[in-house]
């Protein structure tokens, strides 16, 4: 699992940072990408990167401002040309598929993939599989925008292989029935119940993901335990008023969210072209103070999201 910045400005791009889109790599969980937010060029960065637009099968809109979305129906005709033929899904506030869909109609764009919407509605679960439930929450913005709270599922326990041996199980097709739980009974007689030699389950890891938003416990609420949080940083340490009255978040605010949220790491985007060089560097250094595990993130920069027991 890795977090890709193709965009981390705020508003218009700039020279160092395009408008905002970030890709949530699944390919070894389940050789697929997803896409949070498409700001006009994101298909330029995704070029730059080892992304195939065919694996994107799920863009999740947190809200319908120009910056996040104005790139999605270029991807999408793109997708199209580059071999993409599975269903794509779309997830985002109403009006996101009159967006889509006149854009496509307008430029007379036809795809040869099935395109499905899923409004976000009522806050809650929006998906939930064998792998990943995702859900949604309300934020506090000038029009209606929306928090991704994305979590994997715990995977099983790994077979006690030399566990198995000391009980003198001989090996062969009994340690598939044992991985998958089921009882086995040897010639001598003996029965052994696969639960006792599986290893505890290993936790799944949660990412949080945030559109722009003042500061609101709804945040807090939907990011609670999170491996990674990725929030706005719109405003500087000293610009709470600004934040406020634009709808936006301060590095402080979101620091102090991420900290009583209880987020193992805190990842800020939605940075101003204000903030270039040390500027944005004393971002971060101010967030630390708040709390330390604060990272201001760069275009084109990858995180990875590692378990537990491998950080």
């Amino acid at each position: 699992m890795e977090l890709l910045f193709l965009g981390t400005g705020a508003g218009s791009p700039s020279k160092t940072r395009n408008v905002s889109s970030l890709a949530l790599k699944l390919l070894d969980e389940r050789n697929e990408v997803w896409l949070f937010d498409c700001g006009e060029g994101t298909q330029h960065q995704i070029l730059k990167t080892n992304i195939r637009p065919r694996k994107v099968t799920k863009i999740f809109i947190t809200h319908l401002h120009g910056d996040h979305i104005f790139g999605l129906p270029g991807f999408l005709a793109s997708r199209a040309n580059q071999g993409g033929e599975e269903p794509l899904t779309i997830y985002g506030p109403a009006g996101i598929e009159r967006f889509v869909r006149t854009s496509l109609q307008v430029t007379q764009t036809r795809l040869p993939y099935k395109l499905n919407f899923v409004l976000l509605e009522t806050p809650g679960p929006i998906l939930e599989d064998a792998t990943f439930r995702v859900s949604f929450a309300a934020l506090s913005h000038r029009v209606a925008s929306f928090g991704f709270r994305v979590e994997e599922l715990p995977h099983p326990g790994e077979l006690l292989i030399d566990k198995v041996r000391a009980a003198g199980i001989p090996n062969g097709p009994l340690y598939g029935k044992l991985k998958a739980g089921q009882t086995v009974t040897l010639p001598d007689g003996r029965s052994f119940s696969g639960t006792d030699f599986i290893g505890a389950a290993q936790p799944g890891r949660t990412v949080a993901i945030f559109g722009d938003t003042r500061m609101t416990q709804a945040t807090v609420a939907l990011a609670k335990g999170a491996t990674v949080m990725v929030h706005e940083a719109t405003f500087g340490p000293d610009e709470s008023q600004l934040a406020r009255q634009y709808y936006h978040t301060t590095n402080l605010q979101a620091a102090k969210m991420a900290k009583e949220a209880g987020v193992g790491r805190l990842l800020l985007n939605h940075i101003s072209a204000r903030y270039v060089g040390q500027a944005a560097l004393q971002l971060q250094k101010s967030a630390q103070r708040v709390f330390p595990q604060t990272h201001v993130v760069r275009d084109l920069e990858t995180i990875d999201i590692p378990f537990e027991k491998e950080s």
